[in-house]
Order: C-alpha cells, then structure tokens, then sequence
C-alpha cells in the first residue's frame, strides 16, 4: 500500500492487509519471492520507504547469509507488485540485521544499515554509572555461576498490578453480540490466560524507554522519522510523568493488541495442527468447532487492527503489520520447507522468527516509537534487538521443553512437533552427531518407527541437548548485550531478570 492510503485509511489499512494473508492462492502463495532493487528518487522520504533503501542496501553487501531456498510469502508476486509503488518495499526482517547463530557455528554478523546502525553501548549513559556494566548470564546460578538472580527486580511483580485488569480489559474490547463467537474469542483471556508474557515485556519496555532521553538527531533521513509526537510537559517523556499519561495508555493498548494477535494466531494454529489441547485445557476448535475457531481468530485479529489505527502512529501500523504477515509467512514456511531446508538451523531459527520472535521484537520497536523515539534511534534499536533474541531464546527453550518435560507441566501434548513431522533444535543438533537421522528428517518422519529411533539418538547423545541449551544462552546473552546499551532501571533490570528466567524455566 502507498503511504498516502496509510495514512488517510489508516483504519483499513491493516485489515486489507490480513484478507490478503489468509485468503492464499494455493497456486501462488508459495511462489519465490521476487526483490526489486529500484533506486528511491524522491526528496521526501517517508517511513514505508525505510525498507526499500534496506533491501538495496542488503542486496549489495559484500556478506551475504546463507541461501536458504525459497522464502515463504503471503500473496502473488502480482499482488505484492500492485500493492507497492516506486516508494514502498517491506521492513528488512530483524535476521537480516541481527545475528542468528554464533561465529562458531557459522553465523553471519548482519552488514550495518540504518535498522541496526546505531548500538552505541555509552551514548544513552553518558554520566550514569551502571552496576550491571558486562553482565554475563554464565555468572547466574543455573547457567554455571555463583550470583543470585534474585539480587534484580521481579519482573512479574513489577507489573502486577497494571496486568490485574488486563484480562477484563480485552474480554471488553473483543465483545460481540454473537454469544458463541463472544466465548471463543474471550477464552484464553479467562481462565486459561497464560503467562503473560508478552505483555509483561511490553509494559517493562515502556518503562524502560521512559528513562531514555530521546537522542537529538538532525537530518531527514528515513530512520529519524516514526516518533509519536509527545504532547506533555517539554514533549518528552520520563520516568515522572509517563505512569498514567496518554503514552503509557498507547503502550499499554499495544500489549493488548499483541496479546490479541498471539492468542488469535493460537487459534489458527491449533485448527491447522488438530491439537486437542492448549494452555492445559481444550482447544478452541475442540470445544466448538473448526468453524468458530477460524471466525474467533479473525475476529481478534480484526479488531487487534482497529486499535491499532486508534494508535494513530503509521509507523507503529506499519511494522506491527508486518508482525501480523511475518505469523502467516511462518506457518507457510512451516508447511513448505523442502527436504534440505527441514536440516538447515539457519531455516529453523528462520522459522521460529517469523512464529515467535516477530512479534515480540516489532512490539519492543514500537513501544519505543510510541515514547517519541525515532526508528533508527539507538533506543529504538536497542528494543527491537532485545526482543529478537528473547523470542529466538523463549521459541528454542520450549522446543527443549517438548523433550524434557510432561505434557501436563507444558499445558500442550509433549513432542508436538515430531507428530507434525518438524525438526527442532534438539533433533538438528542430534542429526549433526548422527547420520543415519538426516533421512528421517527430511522425510518429516513419517515412515513407522522414524520418531522412537530420532528419540533414541537425541537421548544417547552426549551433545545435542547441551547445544541446544547453547543456543538459547547465546540469544538470551544477545538480549541482554541488547538491553545493556539502555540507561538502569528497576525496568531494565527487571528484564534482565526475565531473559534469565526465560532460558532457565521448566514449564
């Protein structure tokens, strides 16, 4: 879409979007996607042109990642080429600006472009000293140290109180007079709620940028723009007078959005996977029916949009749309990776960021811009970092989980996704050791006695588990290198507490 029906139709503009994503031509939806390289000739440059000079940028780089086949798209390279003009291209995915896997294992330190350009680790504490300087979780009991991770502030209390009304406050927002599709659509708000965690993160990162002076940057480049205009006192927010203010009630609807779309995407999911239970009780398609699942998924989806206009940032609608997109272009890239894909890491931790770590790092990066922080900003930057290695390190811990824990401390049935013929972490790393595995995973195992005998090598395996566990330490120390470039705070602090608490959980 052009900026000029974004921002008059900034009502429909993400709604247009999700009936383009979930109504896929089978034909064309799993089609290369196609990347123009057009040069941007325009002296007024907007922010739905920030991703036209990324991708240019990126296709020129001397460092490229590893080809990993096809990339899952959610319409016709047609459609998409309607849908554009000359000024428009979409944001350059955060694992094109930030590292996947370590130089160990091959990873790729991403080329240097405007989403990822400034990290500067002092210019946001320039006379503020930091106790936490260098933290290192391998220091923490548990991760092979002898701190106590009790000394930082609990995240979860922290933000208890302005979470207790959380649940009745979307029940409200996602009321309809249809009574069917009402509790369908409210059932994960009500007593199979969750965690939170989403949420939580998102009301710890407003708070967190509350303490950042916006940095003065003078230019029209693309990067410097997406700040909501703060309408207090001075036009800045602060610790002071952000508890309350009509930024921390944008901040706080935008956790509801997310809340709203990762239950929405639950939904689906669970209606494409037949799963029989979620969060410890039934499916929602098992206690209605796949019908209703499917109508309460687009409902919350449909509504997650209208109040993410009401936010009245384009920017934010921009990105968080494709948040929504990058959801679906996972479930595809889920469906339709090919045989050598289905062993690459690099195609599983592609996977389980467009699932998982989209939504969480678009999130941070909004609530930032929100604050009154440009896109580029070091703060701005800084947020989106940080939630994409937290959600790459929450996906991974849980795929460890499938295999160590029961199906009645997960809430969900155990080994879920060898049953759907997927390879995680685990079993990637076992094929590494084992040779005789790689057959099975490209066949998604589906020949009889493909999953005991993945089973046994992954549990006979000296090493595959511990890599896994590397792995996800690796992105959670990244979240909080990611974290450390902030100002201290009870907030920041508290999610260092989190990350901690994200690769070191049981259930």
């Amino acid at each position: 879409m052009n900026s000029e029906r974004t921002t008059k139709r900034g009502n429909y503009a993400v709604p247009l979007m999700i009936v383009a994503a979930f109504a896929l031509p089978t034909a064309e939806a799993f089609a290369p996607s196609q990347t123009s390289s057009r040069n941007v000739h325009t002296s007024s440059i907007n922010l739905l042109q920030m991703t036209a000079t990324l991708r240019e940028e990126s296709t020129t780089s001397s460092t490229s990642p590893k080809d990993l086949g096809a990339q899952p798209v959610v319409v016709s390279a047609e459609a998409e080429a309607l849908s554009h003009s000359e000024t428009t291209m979409k944001l350059v995915p955060s694992f094109d600006l930030f590292q996947m896997l370590s130089e160990e294992e091959g990873g790729i330190i991403p080329h240097t472009v405007a989403g990822n350009a400034m990290r500067d680790d002092t210019i946001l504490k320039v006379g503020t000293p930091d106790k936490l300087e260098g933290m290192q979780l391998k220091d923490y009991k548990g991760l092979g140290g002898k701190q106590k991770i009790e000394t930082l502030p609990d995240p979860f209390s922290m933000v208890e109180k302005e979470l207790q009304p959380f649940s009745d406050s979307i029940k409200e927002l996602v009321s309809t007079d249809q009574p069917i599709l009402s509790m369908a659509a409210k059932h994960f708000f009500e007593k199979r709620h969750g965690k939170r965690f989403r949420p939580t993160i998102i009301q710890l990162i407003a708070k967190a940028v509350a303490a950042c002076h916006p940095e003065e940057i003078k230019g029209d480049r693309w990067e410097y723009s997406g700040a909501s205009k703060i309408g207090m006192e001075g036009g800045k927010v602060t610790v002071g007078n952000h508890q309350g203010s009509d930024v921390w009630r944008k901040q706080a609807q935008l956790g509801q959005i997310v809340e709203m779309i990762h239950v929405a995407s639950l939904i689906h999911d669970d209606v494409l996977d037949e799963a029989d239970t979620r969060r410890g009780g039934e499916a929602v398609h098992k206690l209605y029916s796949n019908k209703v699942a499917v109508l309460a998924g687009d409902y919350l989806l449909a509504r997650a949009s209208v109040l993410l206009a009401r936010l009245e940032n384009t920017a934010v609608v921009q990105i968080m749309a494709t948040a929504l997109e990058s959801l679906v272009a996972g479930e595809i890239m889920q469906l339709k990776s090919s045989p050598d894909e289905l062993l690459q890491m690099e195609s599983y931790l592609r996977k389980s960021y467009y699932k998982t770590a989209s939504l969480i790092c678009y999130a941070c990066r909004s609530v930032a811009l929100l604050g009154g922080h440009a896109y580029g900003s070091t703060v701005a930057t800084a947020c989106e970092e940080f939630g994409f290695h937290m959600g790459l390190a929450f996906q991974i811990q849980d795929d460890i989980l499938d295999f160590t824990a029961a199906a009645s401390i997960l809430g969900k049935p155990a080994l879920a996704d060898m049953s759907l013929g997927l390879s995680t972490a685990p079993i990637l790393y076992a094929a590494q050791e084992f040779p005789h595995l790689r057959p099975l995973v490209k066949r998604r195992f589906k020949e009889q006695g493909d999953k005991q005998t993945a089973l046994e090598a992954l549990y006979s395996s000296d090493t595959a588990m511990d890599k896994a566990k590397d792995l996800a330490q690796f992105h959670a120390q990244k979240a909080v290198d990611a974290l450390l470039r902030l100002p201290p705070s009870e907030a920041r602090d508290a999610l260092l507490r989190l990350t901690y608490v994200v690769i070191t959980r049981k259930k």
